[in-house]
């Protein structure tokens, strides 16, 4: 587990079902996205499909959604149980077209 510098944000990893799990709880912003980041893109290098769960992110901006972009773009990455704040910051800024989204980790890992 890995905190943030404010003591807000964790990430958790694991494999499940041939993908790597990446699970975010807090907020994440410039000063809070470091380990997030560093998760994804080590899981992005070494895996062709990474699940991330963000239904524990309590407030998120655009450095995490630049973040899951990027990271789009380098492998198959699967969001888990959106919360309602991100699921409107996915809305509004279109990338709910881009991204690919699911219920659960259960769903994301099919």
């Amino acid at each position: 587990m890995t905190h943030g510098p404010d003591g807000k944000a964790t990430t958790v990893q694991y494999e499940q079902d041939g993908a790597r799990v990446v699970v975010a709880h807090g907020d994440y912003d410039t000063n809070t996205i470091a380990p997030l980041e560093e998760a994804l893109d080590t899981a992005a290098r070494k895996h062709t499909r990474v699940v991330l769960d963000v239904s524990g992110v309590s407030f998120a901006d655009s450095t995490f959604l630049n973040l899951l972009l990027r990271i789009h773009h380098m492998t198959s990455l699967r969001l888990a149980g959106l919360p309602r704040q991100l699921r409107h910051l996915l809305e509004i800024t279109g990338t709910d077209t881009v991204l690919d989204t699911r219920e659960s980790i259960q769903d994301a890992l099919l």
